[in-house]
């Protein structure tokens, strides 16, 4: 009996169709459960600021460890919107063509905005 190694190679890289949809509900999971202490964290610490300008802001975004937690909320927040949008395609639309295009436009644009988010956290934390 032979393998086919497509097969392999998806399975290997945790494309297996037997286990996709327990993978994405586990991806979900695991983005929402780190988005609630970033979440409470982030907007505890804006409640606390004195005002809300850019150079508050800035010096509050200044330091190493909040740009990280920053940056960190920003990608679980592309990330569990990615998961979620993936879910309404694969849902509701359908077409040979239409699907795949739809869930490659909504990728990259996750994967962007998502790049353009931790930049622009890191941009003001690090402002020269």
């Amino acid at each position: 009996m032979s393998r086919n190694p497509a097969s392999a190679l998806s399975k290997f890289l945790g494309h297996d169709p037997a286990h996709a949809g327990a993978h994405h509900w586990r991806a979900q999971r695991l983005g929402a459960l780190a988005l609630i202490p970033l979440t409470i964290w982030f907007l505890s610490a804006l409640v606390c600021l004195p005002d809300y300008g850019f150079d508050t802001v800035q010096a509050w975004a200044a330091t190493p460890w909040r740009a990280v937690l920053i940056g960190l909320l920003v990608f679980c927040i592309a990330w569990h919107s990615q998961l979620g949008v993936q879910v309404v395609i694969e849902d509701y639309v359908h077409g040979k063509l239409a699907k795949p295009l739809a869930l490659g436009l909504s990728t990259s644009a996750h994967v962007l905005l998502g790049a353009a988010g931790v930049f622009a956290a890191l941009r003001v934390a690090f402002k020269g």
